[in-house]
């Protein structure tokens, strides 16, 4: 069997796609139990975290696992095979282990170095056991990247070259100003109790918030986290629980605002957040506002001269073929006023006009454009004006007031409508814009040694595995030596009944000395060459030359896999 995972993450896929592929608790246990089921897995466990969703499985054959497990995902995530296989990405044995281990370090994060990902295979692996999907392969394979993971972290400098998605999301609202003095003084309400919002509200009870309001689906989970909020030690933070219901008018007390839900839907609309800073931004208009408050005329309609009233004659500074009527409030001179009852020769003369903003002479035959003039002037007959290219206007560039409303998204898919960015007053940070920002952050010589450490694990977990794929041959080799022993000793005591228990003891031991000793360096050489890469016909070869039972090892391979068993009911690491 082989190692195989196929997924997609932030650096294969857009957030877009990984909003829609996102699985739910319910949704990972179906895919496992339907990995396990299908033909090439023997075993699975699936990763899903807020930028990644991988499958690993102990498959049989490469070609039908990667086609199987592409399937299996797109049926369970809801996003069509075709429009997800693009941002597929698989690894397959060796390559397979680096990933997860590199995962584990953090080194495939958004954010490098953050932490939080060691929990999340901690779970991954849990869940795995706790639908018995996990085998002797996926259990060894993830407890090790825990300890990887785990060493890294001790070992190296790597928390120092990224920052956890959390602290790093605060920086991005507070731009240019420290943490600390960005948050002083502000109000935060922390939507959702999980892991990730937990830590959000630690954050920011430690960067100097004054209050925090927790609102989770679950009041006791809420209440909860505000009690540790409000007991911890180093800060002077008053913490309150809310239900869900009371996030709209928290939001509006609020300054700033983290929310990260297992939702399937938006938590806050573009619509709530407008409402939450009505009144708490100063007016900052595009551009100029006349005395009326009205928007200033287009750049066209001041062409109009002195005297007209909004109209345009033949003879005017406009040039306008078209005695038009005065124009109505809201619309352009430029042809929005009603023109039904126009000939079609008038019409296409003021179409050319819009056209080409200058009278041209009429053309002697206009039967070429007939049909078209015809559809143009039932159009205005219906409509009251005519269907035609405006020319642009320029538009002064907005002038965005100072954020009074900061929003942090960590959910995946986003709790938080992306609509809300264009709004003025507020500002929104969440899991594409993180990706955007630490896409080209500099990889420090902490980085790289990890990278070290990742490769020299998973050396060594190949040659461990390689060494644990020949063992049941090799114990179902000593075994039949230790029968063989057994079957003479017996035939001995046929022939010398009168042999006394003293002598026949020290003869059985002989025996068992003598074939000890003879496959003592066969089996361990076969070990050592059998953990080298390449190595796994070494098995095939002993049982060939002795002769070996296949049943017998495979009598061996399961009753290890029992005690194996027995052990990961003990949990992960």
């Amino acid at each position: 069997m082989s190692l195989l995972v196929v997924g997609l993450s932030h650096r294969s896929a857009p957030v877009s796609v990984l909003e829609r592929a996102s699985l739910g608790t319910d949704a990972q246990v179906k895919l496992l139990h339907d990995t396990v089921a299908a033909e090439p897995a023997t075993e699975a466990a699936v990763l899903a975290t807020c930028n990644r969703i991988e499958l690993y499985a102990d498959v049989d054959k490469f070609h039908a696992g990667v086609a199987e497990l592409s399937t299996l995902l797109a049926q369970h995530s809801g996003v069509g095979l075709d429009e997800l296989t693009p941002y597929l990405y698989v690894h397959y044995e060796d390559r397979a282990v680096h990933h997860l281990f590199s995962v584990a370090c953090g080194l495939d994060s958004m954010v490098v170095g953050e932490g939080q990902i060691l929990g999340q295979i901690k779970d991954s692996l849990a869940r795995a056991q706790e639908q018995h999907s996990a085998g002797r392969l996926i259990n060894d394979l993830f407890q090790q990247a825990l300890r990887v993971g785990k060493r890294a972290h001790s070992e190296t400098g790597i928390d120092r070259a990224g920052q956890s998605l959390v602290t790093f999301g605060l920086e991005q609202l507070a731009r240019s100003s420290e943490v600390r003095d960005w948050a002083a003084g502000k109000k935060a309400l922390v939507i959702g109790a999980g892991s990730m919002s937990s830590l959000a509200a630690a954050t920011l009870a430690r960067a100097g918030v004054t209050e925090i309001v927790v609102a989770n689906r679950t009041f006791e989970r809420a209440e909860r986290l505000a009690q540790i909020l409000s007991e911890g030690d180093g800060t002077d933070v008053a913490a309150r629980a809310v239900p869900m219901e009371s996030v709209p008018a928290e939001l509006t007390r609020a300054d700033v605002a983290v929310s990260c839900t297992g939702a399937t839907g938006l938590v806050l609309t573009a619509e709530a957040v407008a409402t939450a800073v009505q009144g708490r931004v100063g007016r900052v208009p595009a551009a100029p506002f006349g005395a009326d408050g009205a928007p200033p005329a287009p750049a066209h309609a001041a062409r109009v001269p002195a005297g007209q009233s909004g109209q345009s004659g033949r003879g005017g500074e406009d040039n306008c073929p078209l005695d038009l009527p005065p124009v109505q409030t809201g619309f352009s001179v430029l042809g929005e006023a009603a023109v039904a009852g126009m000939d079609a020769a008038t019409l296409e003369q003021h179409a050319v006009w819009v056209d080409k903003g200058t009278v041209v002479e009429r053309r002697g035959d206009v039967r070429a454009d007939a049909e078209l003039i015809t559809a143009l002037a039932a159009t205005a007959a219906t409509v009251g004006r005519i269907p035609e290219r405006r020319r642009p206007e320029a538009v002064a560039d907005a002038v965005r007031p100072e954020p009074a409303l900061f929003l942090l998204d960590l959910a995946m898919p986003r709790d938080i409508d992306a609509a809300a960015h264009r709004l003025a007053g507020v500002r929104l940070v969440d899991i594409e814009s993180l990706a955007e920002t630490s896409a080209d952050a500099p990889m420090a010589s902490d980085v790289d040694q990890v990278r070290r450490i990742v490769s020299d694990e998973v050396a060594a977990f190949g040659a461990a595995q390689r060494a644990a794929h020949i063992t049941p041959t090799v114990v179902a080799l000593r075994a039949m030596a230790a029968d063989v022993v057994a079957g003479e000793i017996a035939r001995l005591d046929g022939r010398l009944p009168g042999l006394d228990d003293k002598h026949r003891a020290e003869i059985t031991q002989t025996v068992r000395r003598v074939v000890d000793k003879l496959l003592h360096a066969p089996t361990v050489r076969v070990k050592q060459l059998a953990a080298e890469p390449g190595g796994a016909g070494y098995a095939d070869a002993l049982r060939t030359l002795f002769d070996l039972d296949p049943e017998t090892v495979a009598a061996v391979s399961r009753a290890e896999d029992s005690t194996d068993e027995n052990a990961k009911n003990r949990g992960p690491v």
